[in-house]
């Protein structure tokens, strides 16, 4: 493809020895070209492309999509040959020092998600660990990376969070820090330090919308793409500005000055999507269309619209905590990492027991900060807390593995979900949020400490960098007044109930018991979009008794000699009202072909938690006493 923009005379000077060429090579088959030119490479030159993307514990394989791989050595072809899956050696001989190898190939991107690559005729996005091979004993060296445009990419922008080569023109945003984001259309070439913050720069490509904001004198950008016409660009703008600021209000207190010299948010806003990515300075959002907000109503104000407190299921409400939680990250496991962090291995799994805490504590501050930010009421935050209070507590696998086991089992369990996940494990997301509130309150009941004060004395303690367990460990000790061993062992390495009723009581939060809903008594997580097709049966509960299986189809239910169709559980629910109390209900399921009768004993009722404040109300103590004031923004 020819590109319809050439190199500027003054960028002669080549800007890396390691340089990467990105371009579409076709937007319908859905396949990015990418060219690697490798100055003075090894007489015999390993390249690999990563096997995982850190912030996303799954082995995911990324070499399955690259074709066509080629090498050359000044022009001339030199053999290539797979060492591993992910690798490959380039046998270049004793000229090698002072030529350049060219391995150029195809990459098929076509994974909607944020954790891979993406391109078709309307979008592009990739992270350079599904496109860009790592040069093996050159990690350390700046890497460059040129974008080239084309007729495929006519009217397209380019967003990153990687250094433009060429100086910023004055029509580029710039705060405190000096950055300045790359002008024009953003096609061109990047800097990168070395492989790991090239990795770590995912790049967006498209008609995007893109607004700026500036919070304690740090240039952030906001990019959404996949909008509908009518959603309010201002609302989301002014609300992410006051996430960012309460997240730099929790580590470094009201004055203090972030580590970050800019930050990039995209957002790709899609059919039914969700999910999030954490980078150094960047985060990769996806969320459904419509969880953006909408522009206000011409019937209200937009003051009016703008302050309405927002519900726990609102989808703008999940949007938000969801860029509260990958900006977080920006301290919380970007930063301050766990020790097995220091340096990523990409072509292995990098194992760790310390997701409950840099999952699991930025899971609990991140509905936190909505809260101190003024984007959500007490109330609500309560009920996203029983929300999660209730999710942990009908998953059996709290009871099976402790969520240090499912920090370090992540690879091979969490992410790889079937029908026996809930049994089996617990989610180092939902637990380790309630170790954090359980934590955070049995501080304050002490009155000596915070776990604000906790998070803030690591980041010293550790500055900024590598961590492990002893840490937190000391620092609680010197901030507490005496050891919480005993606590931790119980709560992270344990599989005992948490003591969350006692201290939700304590700081003044009404704990209620009532029935839970059908699937949950009877220990089901079922689909009904077509009948009634059981996911999940959990463990101990009446389902299991009763013989029911995962991907069984519920056909029917038989009472009194009585065959009757059932479509929803809400159909079960009408013939179990009419249950004598040593009565049993017969189901018939669809399985492997067969149709299959199962006694089923109706269950005792189960318990569903919902929370409610109180005169002392929890808020007024996880709550600064002023909320935090929106951050000067400026659209673009």
């Amino acid at each position: 493809m020819t590109s319809r923009r050439s190199v500027p005379a003054r960028q002669a000077v080549q800007p890396a020895a390691l340089r990467y060429t990105v371009e579409v090579a076709d937007a319908h088959a859905h396949l990015w070209r990418v060219t690697l030119a490798i100055d003075r490479p090894a007489p015999r030159q390993r390249v690999s492309l990563p096997v995982w993307i850190p912030g996303s514990y799954l082995v995911r394989e990324f070499a399955q999509h690259l074709q066509r791989l080629q090498a050359a050595l000044d022009g001339h072809p030199v053999p290539l040959r797979a060492v591993d899956k992910n690798t490959w050696q380039a046998d270049v001989g004793d000229e090698a020092p002072s030529a350049t190898l060219t391995l150029r190939y195809e990459v098929y991107a076509f994974d909607p998600s944020v954790r891979a690559a993406y391109l078709d005729a309307r979008r592009g996005f990739f992270n350079p660990t599904s496109l860009c091979l790592r040069v093996h004993g050159r990690e350390n060296e700046p890497h460059a990376l040129t974008l080239l445009g084309g007729e495929a990419t006519r009217g397209w922008r380019v967003a990153t969070a990687l250094r433009p080569w060429a100086a910023a023109s004055d029509d580029g945003s710039q705060g405190a820090s000096g950055w300045r984001w790359a002008c024009g259309d953003g096609f061109g070439t990047y800097l990168a330090a070395d492989y790991d913050e090239l990795a770590d720069s995912p790049v967006e490509m498209g008609e995007f919308w893109c607004a700026d904001f500036v919070v304690r004198g740090v240039p952030h950008r906001l990019v959404v793409s996949g909008a509908m016409v009518g959603w309010d660009s201002e609302r989301l703008l002014r609300d992410t500005a006051r996430v960012c600021e309460a997240a730099m209000t929790f580590w470094h207190g009201p004055d203090g000055s972030p580590p970050i010299d800019r930050y990039l948010f995209l957002l790709n806003a899609t059919q039914d999507g969700y999910g999030g990515l954490e980078h150094r300075h960047s985060s990769a959002l996806v969320c459904a269309r419509t969880d953006l907000p909408l522009q206000p109503l011409p019937s209200l104000g937009t003051s009016e619209q703008a302050s309405a407190p927002l519900r726990a299921g609102d989808g703008y409400t999940t949007l938000l905590g969801l860029i509260s939680h990958e900006y977080f990250h920006t301290w919380n496991v970007k930063r301050l990492r766990p020790r097995e962090f220091t340096r990523y291995d990409y072509d292995r799994e990098n194992l760790t027991e310390l997701l409950w805490f840099f999952e699991g504590f930025t899971s609990y501050c991140d509905d936190l900060l909505l809260l101190r930010a003024g984007l959500i009421d007490q109330a609500t935050y309560l009920q996203l807390l029983a929300k999660s209070i209730n999710h942990v507590l009908q998953t059996p696998g709290r009871q099976v593995q402790s969520v240090a086991q499912a920090s370090w089992d992540a690879w091979i369990k969490y992410y790889r979900v079937q029908e026996n996940t809930p049994n089996a494990t617990v989610s180092y997301y939902a637990k380790g949020a309630l170790v954090a509130l359980c934590l955070d309150l049995t501080l304050r009941c002490e009155g000596r400490t915070t776990l604000d004060d906790v998070m803030r004395a690591l980041w010293q303690r550790c500055a900024g960098g590598p961590m492990r367990e002893a840490d937190l460990r000391a620092v609680l000790r010197r901030l507490a007044g005496r050891d919480m061993d005993a606590e931790l062992d119980a709560w992270v390495h344990g599989t005992d109930e948490l003591p969350l009723r006692p201290l939700l009581e304590r700081h003044g939060v009404r704990w209620i018991e009532e029935r839970a809903p059908l699937a949950q008594q009877l220990g089901l997580r079922v689909d009904e979009a077509n009948g009634i097709r059981l996911r999940n049966v959990l463990r101990g509960g009446a389902a299991e008794r009763a013989g029911l299986a995962a991907g069984d189809e519920w056909l029917a239910v038989e009472r009194a000699g009585e065959v009757w169709r059932v479509r929803r559980l809400d159909d079960v629910a009408v013939h179990a009202r009419r249950l004598s109390p040593d009565e049993s209900l017969v189901c018939w399921v669809a399985r492997d072909g067969r149709v299959l009768r199962c006694p089923l004993q109706w269950p005792a009722p189960a318990i569903h938690v919902q929370l409610q404040p109180a005169p002392t109300e929890l808020g007024a103590d996880l709550t600064p006493r002023e909320t935090v004031a929106p951050a000067s923004a400026r659209r673009r």
